[in-house]
């Protein structure tokens, strides 16, 4: 079966799981780390190169200042208690996103973990995080302009291959399969610049039950499509 190269996943539906159980929503969080933890390890087990996960939208900062709190203190207590592992399991970490505003803890915890795994090669472990597609175009767009006003780009050198090179993924691939947990039906701000030729699956579960045979259910949906990149000819999936 062909297996994508770079699997991108939004971790939806932690809330919801919560309150269906009755639970406070942290709880439902704190599950979801879990199902983090278990996909990194079946992600790698199945041979993927490359696993991007949306951890913390641009957009979420409207949420309730208890539960953006809640979640730096999972990303952080993540970070302390899994980067070792990581490490030593051969994973390397890159952080995508706008880093400006986050308190200096979070950036440096950041930081850390990118230099101290940068030397790996099992697995990229992409972590979006204070993330949206939209700001990070914009971003690119900005330091494109600086570039310009630099003389260090020619107006008429800019390509889509030009702007690319001042996105948080440059020198990353671009997503093969886009997956959403909790049965929601769109992208929300995810990498649109990147998924303009991911395959796309939507997965009914919400994210802390994500499984095996959850990752083994989108891989296969996966490997029956047909990537034409707006050509004729089938390429790479079920070629």
């Amino acid at each position: 079966m062909t297996i994508p190269a770079h699997i991108a996943i939004i971790m939806d539906g932690n809330g919801r799981w919560a309150k269906a159980r009755g639970l406070p929503r942290l709880a439902g969080h704190r599950a979801g780390v879990e199902a983090l933890r278990r996909t990194v390890r079946a992600v790698g087990d199945a041979g993927i190169s490359w696993l991007t996960v949306y951890a913390f939208s641009s957009e979420n900062w409207s949420r309730p200042k208890s539960e953006v709190s809640d979640l730096m203190g999972l990303l952080k207590i993540y970070i302390r208690r899994d980067l070792a592992e990581l490490h030593q399991s051969g994973v390397r970490v890159h952080v995508i996103g706008d880093r400006e505003g986050l308190a200096p803890d979070i950036r440096a915890l950041l930081t850390e973990a990118e230099m101290l795994t940068a030397g790996n090669r099992a697995l990229n472990l992409v972590i979006a995080f204070n993330y949206g597609g939209r700001d990070e175009i914009a971003r690119a767009a900005q330091k494109l302009v600086r570039a310009v006003q630099a003389g260090a780009v020619a107006p008429s050198d800019i390509s889509e291959a030009v702007f690319a090179r001042y996105l948080d993924t440059a020198e990353m691939p671009d997503p093969d399969l886009v997956v959403r947990t909790s049965g929601e039906i769109r992208l929300s701000n995810f990498l649109p610049w990147q998924a303009a030729y991911s395959e796309l699956v939507f997965l009914p579960c919400y994210w802390p039950d994500f499984g095996k045979a959850d990752l083994d259910e989108a891989l296969r949906i996966y490997a029956s499509r047909e990537r034409r990149f707006g050509g004729v000819t089938a390429q790479g999936v079920a070629s």
